[in-house]
Protein backbone atom coordinates (compact mmCIF):
# COMPACT_ATOMS: atom_id res chain seq x y z
CA UNK A 1 0.00 0.00 0.00
CA UNK A 2 1.45 3.85 -0.86
CA UNK A 3 2.38 5.37 2.36
CA UNK A 4 -0.28 7.87 3.75
CA UNK A 5 1.67 11.04 2.48
CA UNK A 6 1.42 10.05 -0.86
CA UNK A 7 3.38 8.17 -3.59
CA UNK A 8 7.32 6.85 -3.30
CA UNK A 9 8.79 9.43 -5.48
CA UNK A 10 12.25 9.13 -7.96
CA UNK A 11 14.14 11.74 -9.66
CA UNK A 12 16.26 10.46 -12.76
CA UNK A 13 19.13 12.48 -13.75
CA UNK A 14 20.05 11.91 -17.19
CA UNK A 15 23.91 12.90 -18.23
CA UNK A 16 24.54 12.80 -22.20
CA UNK A 17 25.50 9.69 -23.90
CA UNK A 18 23.08 7.99 -21.62
CA UNK A 19 21.68 4.32 -22.40
CA UNK A 20 17.94 4.85 -23.52
CA UNK A 21 16.80 0.79 -22.93
CA UNK A 22 18.48 1.06 -18.84
CA UNK A 23 16.73 4.26 -18.27
CA UNK A 24 13.49 3.39 -20.03
CA UNK A 25 13.73 -0.30 -18.70
CA UNK A 26 13.87 1.41 -14.86
CA UNK A 27 10.98 4.09 -15.11
CA UNK A 28 8.87 1.68 -17.05
CA UNK A 29 8.88 -0.43 -14.07
CA UNK A 30 7.20 2.58 -11.80
CA UNK A 31 4.81 3.58 -15.17
CA UNK A 32 3.48 0.19 -15.12
CA UNK A 33 2.79 -0.57 -11.20
CA UNK A 34 0.85 3.14 -11.32
CA UNK A 35 -1.52 0.84 -13.83
CA UNK A 36 -2.49 -1.50 -11.45
CA UNK A 37 -6.46 -2.15 -11.07
CA UNK A 38 -6.25 -0.58 -7.34
CA UNK A 39 -6.30 2.62 -9.79
CA UNK A 40 -3.32 3.99 -6.54
CA UNK A 41 -0.63 5.80 -7.49
CA UNK A 42 2.46 4.28 -6.40
CA UNK A 43 5.14 6.23 -8.17
CA UNK A 44 5.52 9.61 -8.69
CA UNK A 45 9.07 11.27 -10.40
CA UNK A 46 10.87 13.61 -12.32
CA UNK A 47 13.44 13.73 -14.83
CA UNK A 48 16.50 15.81 -14.70
CA UNK A 49 19.70 17.17 -16.87
CA UNK A 50 22.25 19.08 -15.78
CA UNK A 51 21.23 22.58 -17.90
CA UNK A 52 17.25 21.59 -18.42
CA UNK A 53 17.64 21.16 -21.66
CA UNK A 54 16.26 17.42 -23.13
CA UNK A 55 19.48 14.65 -22.74
CA UNK A 56 20.44 12.96 -26.01
CA UNK A 57 21.03 9.40 -25.20
CA UNK A 58 24.14 7.42 -26.68
CA UNK A 59 21.66 6.01 -29.52
CA UNK A 60 20.95 9.63 -30.29
CA UNK A 61 17.66 9.59 -29.18
CA UNK A 62 16.30 13.03 -26.86
CA UNK A 63 14.52 13.11 -24.40
CA UNK A 64 12.77 15.66 -22.75
CA UNK A 65 13.41 16.62 -18.94
CA UNK A 66 11.69 18.33 -16.28
CA UNK A 67 14.17 20.54 -14.97
CA UNK A 68 17.55 21.52 -14.26
CA UNK A 69 19.39 20.34 -11.22
CA UNK A 70 16.87 21.39 -8.80
CA UNK A 71 16.41 20.62 -4.69
CA UNK A 72 15.40 17.38 -4.10
CA UNK A 73 13.16 16.20 -1.25
CA UNK A 74 15.05 13.81 1.58
CA UNK A 75 12.21 11.43 0.68
CA UNK A 76 12.90 10.90 -3.27
CA UNK A 77 14.89 8.22 -4.74
CA UNK A 78 18.59 9.56 -6.67
CA UNK A 79 18.86 7.40 -9.62
CA UNK A 80 21.90 8.61 -12.03
CA UNK A 81 22.06 7.33 -15.59
CA UNK A 82 25.01 7.46 -17.46
CA UNK A 83 27.08 5.67 -20.55
CA UNK A 84 29.96 5.86 -22.69
CA UNK A 85 30.70 9.81 -22.26
CA UNK A 86 30.52 9.42 -18.57
CA UNK A 87 33.68 11.12 -18.09
CA UNK A 88 32.94 14.17 -20.04
CA UNK A 89 29.80 14.45 -17.82
CA UNK A 90 31.36 14.77 -14.58
CA UNK A 91 31.05 18.45 -14.66
CA UNK A 92 32.12 20.43 -11.51
CA UNK A 93 28.38 21.35 -11.61
CA UNK A 94 26.95 17.77 -10.76
CA UNK A 95 29.85 16.30 -8.75
CA UNK A 96 28.91 19.49 -6.34
CA UNK A 97 25.28 18.85 -6.71
CA UNK A 98 25.42 15.41 -6.08
CA UNK A 99 27.46 15.31 -2.48
CA UNK A 100 25.14 18.41 -1.82
CA UNK A 101 21.59 16.21 -2.36
CA UNK A 102 22.64 12.78 -1.04
CA UNK A 103 23.80 14.19 2.33
CA UNK A 104 19.67 14.89 2.72
CA UNK A 105 19.84 10.79 3.86
CA UNK A 106 17.88 9.29 0.39
CA UNK A 107 18.75 6.30 -1.23
CA UNK A 108 20.50 7.02 -4.58
CA UNK A 109 21.98 4.50 -7.06
CA UNK A 110 23.18 4.36 -10.54
CA UNK A 111 22.36 2.78 -13.88
CA UNK A 112 25.79 1.60 -15.82
CA UNK A 113 28.29 4.32 -16.34
CA UNK A 114 26.07 6.48 -13.53
CA UNK A 115 28.42 4.67 -10.75
CA UNK A 116 31.92 6.14 -12.12
CA UNK A 117 30.27 9.33 -11.66
CA UNK A 118 29.12 8.63 -8.13
CA UNK A 119 32.97 8.01 -7.32
CA UNK A 120 34.39 10.91 -8.48
CA UNK A 121 32.05 12.27 -5.99
CA UNK A 122 33.47 10.40 -3.78
CA UNK A 123 29.55 9.16 -3.19
CA UNK A 124 30.40 5.33 -2.99
CA UNK A 125 33.70 4.60 -0.61
CA UNK A 126 33.91 1.10 0.83
CA UNK A 127 30.33 0.54 -1.33
CA UNK A 128 29.86 -2.80 -2.77
CA UNK A 129 28.63 -1.66 -6.56
CA UNK A 130 28.28 -2.79 -10.00
CA UNK A 131 28.44 -1.36 -13.44
CA UNK A 132 28.08 -2.46 -16.74
CA UNK A 133 31.04 -4.77 -17.92
CA UNK A 134 32.46 -2.29 -20.13
CA UNK A 135 33.07 0.00 -17.09
CA UNK A 136 34.36 -2.44 -14.56
CA UNK A 137 37.86 -2.49 -15.48
CA UNK A 138 37.90 0.76 -15.03
CA UNK A 139 36.33 1.74 -11.73
CA UNK A 140 37.80 -0.99 -9.94
CA UNK A 141 41.51 0.38 -11.49
CA UNK A 142 40.50 4.07 -10.70
CA UNK A 143 38.50 3.63 -7.07
CA UNK A 144 40.56 0.49 -5.45
CA UNK A 145 38.85 1.18 -2.24
CA UNK A 146 35.45 -0.02 -3.61
CA UNK A 147 34.17 -3.94 -4.01
CA UNK A 148 33.06 -3.97 -7.80
CA UNK A 149 30.95 -6.82 -8.54
CA UNK A 150 30.41 -8.48 -11.42
CA UNK A 151 26.81 -8.59 -11.17
CA UNK A 152 23.67 -7.33 -12.57
CA UNK A 153 22.64 -4.77 -9.57
CA UNK A 154 24.15 -4.56 -6.62
CA UNK A 155 22.71 -3.15 -2.71
CA UNK A 156 24.67 -2.10 0.15
CA UNK A 157 22.56 0.18 2.55
CA UNK A 158 20.81 3.20 1.04
CA UNK A 159 23.16 3.52 -1.96
CA UNK A 160 22.52 1.11 -5.03
CA UNK A 161 24.09 0.27 -8.55
CA UNK A 162 23.25 -1.46 -11.52
CA UNK A 163 24.76 -2.78 -14.39
CA UNK A 164 21.74 -0.90 -16.94
CA UNK A 165 20.44 -2.46 -20.31
CA UNK A 166 17.78 -4.80 -19.41
CA UNK A 167 19.20 -5.33 -15.42
CA UNK A 168 17.37 -2.16 -14.69
CA UNK A 169 14.54 -4.45 -14.98
CA UNK A 170 15.48 -6.63 -12.50
CA UNK A 171 16.91 -3.96 -10.06
CA UNK A 172 13.46 -2.10 -10.23
CA UNK A 173 11.04 -4.90 -9.44
CA UNK A 174 13.50 -5.92 -6.35
CA UNK A 175 12.47 -1.83 -5.37
CA UNK A 176 9.12 -2.55 -6.07
CA UNK A 177 8.88 -5.57 -4.08
CA UNK A 178 10.69 -4.24 -1.15
CA UNK A 179 8.93 -1.30 -1.31
CA UNK A 180 5.69 -2.52 -1.63
CA UNK A 181 5.75 -6.19 -1.57
CA UNK A 182 5.20 -9.14 -4.30
CA UNK A 183 2.26 -9.05 -4.95
CA UNK A 184 2.75 -5.44 -7.07
CA UNK A 185 6.16 -6.78 -8.10
CA UNK A 186 4.75 -9.70 -9.76
CA UNK A 187 1.92 -7.98 -11.28
CA UNK A 188 4.48 -5.44 -13.22
CA UNK A 189 6.22 -8.19 -13.73
CA UNK A 190 3.53 -9.93 -15.57
CA UNK A 191 2.63 -6.30 -17.43
CA UNK A 192 6.77 -6.22 -18.56
CA UNK A 193 6.35 -9.72 -19.90
CA UNK A 194 8.73 -10.52 -17.70
CA UNK A 195 8.68 -14.33 -16.61
CA UNK A 196 11.35 -15.08 -14.95
CA UNK A 197 13.25 -11.85 -13.07
CA UNK A 198 16.63 -12.27 -12.04
CA UNK A 199 18.15 -11.88 -8.67
CA UNK A 200 21.10 -8.90 -7.83
CA UNK A 201 23.95 -12.03 -7.59
CA UNK A 202 23.56 -13.14 -11.42
CA UNK A 203 26.64 -12.49 -12.95
CA UNK A 204 27.00 -10.71 -16.28
CA UNK A 205 26.73 -12.14 -19.46
CA UNK A 206 29.71 -10.42 -20.58
CA UNK A 207 30.40 -11.03 -24.97
CA UNK A 208 33.74 -11.16 -24.48
CA UNK A 209 34.19 -13.66 -21.32
CA UNK A 210 33.19 -17.49 -21.86
CA UNK A 211 33.16 -18.47 -18.24
CA UNK A 212 29.63 -18.45 -17.47
CA UNK A 213 28.89 -20.13 -21.54
CA UNK A 214 31.15 -23.35 -20.86
CA UNK A 215 29.48 -26.32 -19.60
CA UNK A 216 32.82 -28.17 -18.29
CA UNK A 217 33.43 -27.40 -14.73
CA UNK A 218 37.49 -27.75 -15.17
CA UNK A 219 37.50 -25.10 -17.46
CA UNK A 220 35.01 -22.08 -16.22
CA UNK A 221 37.46 -22.84 -13.12
CA UNK A 222 40.65 -22.03 -15.17
CA UNK A 223 38.87 -18.89 -16.87
CA UNK A 224 37.75 -17.44 -13.54
CA UNK A 225 41.23 -18.11 -11.96
CA UNK A 226 43.05 -16.31 -15.29
CA UNK A 227 39.90 -13.22 -14.40
CA UNK A 228 41.24 -12.94 -11.06
CA UNK A 229 44.67 -12.90 -12.01
CA UNK A 230 45.08 -10.04 -15.03
CA UNK A 231 47.79 -8.19 -12.54
CA UNK A 232 49.84 -10.82 -11.63
CA UNK A 233 49.44 -13.98 -14.50
CA UNK A 234 49.60 -17.25 -13.61
CA UNK A 235 51.30 -20.08 -15.51
CA UNK A 236 49.45 -22.38 -17.61
CA UNK A 237 51.15 -24.96 -14.99
CA UNK A 238 50.02 -23.56 -12.12
CA UNK A 239 46.47 -22.95 -13.23
CA UNK A 240 46.54 -26.89 -14.29
CA UNK A 241 47.84 -27.44 -10.62
CA UNK A 242 44.86 -25.37 -9.02
CA UNK A 243 41.96 -27.21 -11.14
CA UNK A 244 43.56 -30.65 -10.97
CA UNK A 245 44.77 -31.62 -14.11
CA UNK A 246 48.19 -31.66 -15.80
CA UNK A 247 49.41 -29.21 -18.47
CA UNK A 248 48.61 -31.27 -21.20
CA UNK A 249 44.91 -32.28 -19.83
CA UNK A 250 44.52 -28.28 -19.92
CA UNK A 251 45.90 -27.87 -23.38
CA UNK A 252 43.84 -30.41 -24.40
CA UNK A 253 40.63 -28.48 -22.87
CA UNK A 254 41.17 -25.52 -24.52
CA UNK A 255 41.87 -26.65 -27.94
CA UNK A 256 38.59 -28.55 -27.91
CA UNK A 257 36.01 -26.10 -26.50
CA UNK A 258 37.51 -22.60 -27.15
CA UNK A 259 40.07 -23.57 -30.13
CA UNK A 260 42.58 -21.64 -28.49
CA UNK A 261 45.33 -22.95 -26.24
CA UNK A 262 45.48 -21.57 -22.48
CA UNK A 263 48.67 -19.10 -23.01
CA UNK A 264 46.86 -17.43 -25.73
CA UNK A 265 43.47 -17.15 -24.19
CA UNK A 266 45.05 -15.19 -21.24
CA UNK A 267 46.67 -13.48 -23.13
CA UNK A 268 43.53 -12.27 -24.96
CA UNK A 269 41.43 -11.58 -21.91
CA UNK A 270 44.80 -9.09 -20.56
CA UNK A 271 45.30 -7.09 -23.64
CA UNK A 272 40.60 -6.49 -24.06
CA UNK A 273 41.29 -5.17 -20.25
CA UNK A 274 43.81 -3.36 -21.35
CA UNK A 275 41.72 -1.87 -24.27
CA UNK A 276 39.10 -0.97 -21.85
CA UNK A 277 41.46 1.24 -19.59
CA UNK A 278 43.08 3.01 -22.58
CA UNK A 279 39.43 4.16 -23.71
CA UNK A 280 37.99 4.62 -20.52
CA UNK A 281 40.55 6.27 -18.13
CA UNK A 282 43.49 8.65 -18.37
CA UNK A 283 46.08 6.14 -17.10
CA UNK A 284 49.79 6.18 -18.74
CA UNK A 285 50.32 3.56 -21.02
CA UNK A 286 52.57 1.85 -18.85
CA UNK A 287 50.18 2.14 -15.62
CA UNK A 288 47.65 -0.15 -17.71
CA UNK A 289 50.34 -2.21 -19.12
CA UNK A 290 51.42 -2.64 -15.18
CA UNK A 291 47.40 -3.16 -14.59
CA UNK A 292 47.44 -5.75 -17.19
CA UNK A 293 50.11 -8.08 -16.68
CA UNK A 294 53.11 -6.93 -18.78
CA UNK A 295 56.81 -6.45 -16.96
CA UNK A 296 57.47 -4.40 -20.26
CA UNK A 297 56.38 -1.83 -22.00
CA UNK A 298 57.50 -2.90 -25.64
CA UNK A 299 55.90 -6.35 -24.75
CA UNK A 300 52.99 -4.80 -23.92
CA UNK A 301 52.83 -2.32 -27.13
CA UNK A 302 54.11 -5.12 -29.58
CA UNK A 303 51.11 -7.64 -28.11
CA UNK A 304 48.50 -4.64 -28.21
CA UNK A 305 49.56 -3.62 -31.45
CA UNK A 306 49.43 -6.85 -32.82
CA UNK A 307 46.19 -7.67 -31.19
CA UNK A 308 44.08 -4.50 -32.54
CA UNK A 309 46.30 -3.26 -35.82
CA UNK A 310 46.87 -0.11 -34.00
CA UNK A 311 49.63 0.98 -31.02
CA UNK A 312 48.13 1.33 -27.41
CA UNK A 313 49.07 5.79 -27.96
CA UNK A 314 46.10 5.49 -30.49
CA UNK A 315 43.56 3.92 -28.46
CA UNK A 316 44.76 6.43 -24.99
CA UNK A 317 41.51 8.26 -24.10
CA UNK A 318 42.31 12.02 -24.02
CA UNK A 319 38.34 12.35 -21.81
CA UNK A 320 38.50 9.11 -19.45
CA UNK A 321 37.50 9.32 -16.40
CA UNK A 322 40.35 11.08 -13.76
CA UNK A 323 40.00 9.64 -9.88
CA UNK A 324 41.22 11.89 -7.58
CA UNK A 325 41.63 9.62 -3.93
CA UNK A 326 41.20 12.83 -1.94
CA UNK A 327 38.08 14.48 -3.73
CA UNK A 328 35.21 15.21 -2.27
Amino acid sequence: MPPPDGPRRYAFVLVPGYSQLGFACALEALTLANRHPSGREFYAWRILSENGAPCPAYNGVTVAVDSGLSDLRRDETLILCAGEEAARGATPRLLAWLRRETKKGMDYGSLSAGALLLARAGLLRGKRVTTHWEYRSALAELVPDLIVEDSLYAVDGRVFSCAGGAASMDMMLYRVHAEYGPELANWVADQMVYADPRGQTQAQRRIGSVAHRVRHGRLAMALQIMDNNIEDPMTPDEIADLVGLSTRQLERLFQQNLQTSPKRHYMAMRLEKARDLLRQTTLSISDVAAACGFKTLSHFSRSYARAFGVPPSRQQSSSGLVWTPGAR
